[in-house]
């Protein structure tokens, strides 16, 4: 399912990590020295009930949060040794984001929101590459329009597009279909799984969806701030029976 070398690095690896909030007392631990790693070119999904530390394993992979303990690496680089403006230039550069809230520019049509990671780097545009990104996520017809003239699900892939633009080591999507029905929220999981296969993109994604999970090549779980277990080639009846199983 996924096309890393046998024995290649990860593209995002979390060793021993533990991520407390507060302090003294009041001091929750979200994260009870997680090690996992995310295989490059391939789609990986978290899951666990509310509570478990998904999101926060993901804000803390993605360098949108400090962890206390433990090291994370984003292909060579680990992450958790970087100053702030470190951190902010590989963000940039190294790494897509794709939120629920589809977080695109109003006043920008589709084809400006995708190109906006480029301007904001001075990075060149490759053509090519953003030809493949707009054709392959079906927005060729809609390059013109603004946000407000877009459905929610064609919102949501000028947001893949934007973050597949720049070409990143690796995208972190953050339930990426929470805001849309059940069609739309289908073209954006297949033109994901589009991206992995055709592209070799590789992909995080944090969903409580075991219809959306199932698109993954793997499902990891947590529970309690702990990876409990995984699953590959995942079903969505397989997702809920593992799900079942880490609140019984």
């Amino acid at each position: 399912m996924t096309s890393t070398a046998v024995g290649a690095p990860p593209a995002v690896l979390a060793e021993n990590v533990v991520k407390d909030y507060g302090s003294g007392e009041a001091a929750v631990r979200a994260l009870h020295g997680v090690s996992v790693g995310f295989a490059r070119g391939a789609f990986t999904a978290i899951m666990g009930p509310s509570g478990s530390g998904k999101s926060t394993l993901m804000h803390c992979l993605a360098g949108l949060d400090t962890v206390n303990e433990g090291a994370i690496r984003i292909g060579d680089v680990e992450i958790t040794r970087l100053s702030d403006k470190q951190l902010t230039h590989l963000r940039r550069d190294r790494v897509g984001f794709i939120f629920q809230a589809f977080n695109l520019l109003p006043t920008l049509t589709a084809e400006q929101n995708i190109l906006l990671p480029l301007e904001l780097s001075g990075r060149k545009l490759d053509r090519r590459w953003f030809d493949q990104v707009v054709d392959t996520v079906g927005l060729r017809p809609r390059l013109s329009h603004r946000p407000s003239e877009l459905s929610g699900g064609q919102q949501q892939r000028v947001a893949c597009a934007r973050a597949l633009v720049s070409r990143p080591e690796v995208i972190f999507a953050d339930e990426p279909t929470g805001n849309l029905d059940s069609r739309s929220g289908a073209e954006v999981l297949s033109f994901l799984r589009a991206s992995v296969r055709e592209m070799g993109q590789t992909i995080v994604m944090v969903t409580h969806d075991p219809v959306a999970a199932s698109y993954a090549d793997r499902v990891v779980f947590l529970r309690d701030g702990r990876i409990m277990t995984e699953l590959y080639g995942p079903t969505p009846d397989g997702v809920l029976d593992a799900l079942k199983s880490l609140e019984s």
